[in-house]
């Protein structure tokens, strides 16, 4: 990532921080984050050394408007140069089958976790291809492969995200642009812990392995992948 700038939506959740705190151990040049929780910035730059801190730029911002976004997108230009990473990493989960899932439900998890993605790849992508290409990180969830019942509206919009990722793959492929999706399973969180007390969490994912596997598909040596769906 040396040299490198990349944007990460979600990035003071738990995920994102890993994700953040990983490229700038990496080497990245700037990571941006647009995020609604103080509290959660906070957090994030506590975690960092000073040298990274330098390095972060948080700034508030609704990931799912497309003028809000476009305004970060160009801030971020602005302080670090050109963008060559983009990181879809905001997200939200809700458990309901279709019947009892109200709509407003449905509707959010779409904005969230699709729209989200929509959004920020639209900011992005002019940029990236003018500049000669980039690299896009989708965030979706192993647990929509198969699809599975029960908390229908994210498991729909996450398998979105999978289809956005290999149709927008195909769409940008020859611009110099890589688009992957990673599926993490389970993934040992804090909110994870507190909605699942009594879950055997050894087989839960550390959201720094995730992470890992998110900096190598933003490096030069994921070069000649896109448009494929890495669970971890």
């Amino acid at each position: 990532m040396t040299g490198r700038v990349a944007i990460v939506t979600g990035g003071t959740g738990a995920l994102g921080q890993a994700i953040t705190t990983a490229l700038l151990d990496a080497g990245a040049a700037g990571v941006a984050i647009p995020y609604a929780v103080p509290e959660e910035r906070t957090a994030l730059e506590s975690r960092l050394a000073p040298e990274h801190r330098a390095r972060l730029l948080a700034a508030v911002a609704d990931v799912t408007d497309e003028g809000a976004m476009g305004k970060f997108v160009a801030a971020t230009r602005d302080r670090f140069g050109q963008i060559s990473g983009l990181v879809n990493a905001v997200g939200g989960f809700a458990g309901g089958d279709l019947v009892s899932t109200p709509l407003p439900e449905w509707e959010r998890m779409m904005k969230l976790n699709l729209t989200s993605a929509v959004i920020a790849c639209r900011a992005v992508l002019p940029g990236m291809i003018a500049g000669g290409g980039g690299r896009i990180v989708n965030i979706a969830s192993r647990a929509v492969l198969p699809p599975q019942g029960g908390f229908i509206a994210y498991t729909v919009s996450k398998a979105a995200v999978i289809t956005l990722t290999e149709a927008l793959a195909q769409e940008v492929r020859a611009k110099g642009v890589t688009v992957n999706a990673v599926l993490p399973s389970t993934m040992d969180t804090p909110a994870n812990r507190r909605a699942m007390p009594d879950a055997d969490r050894s087989g839960w994912v550390s959201t720094a392995d995730v992470a890992h596997v998110v900096a190598f598909l933003l490096s030069d040596r994921a070069a000649a992948l896109t448009g494929a769906s890495l669970t971890v």
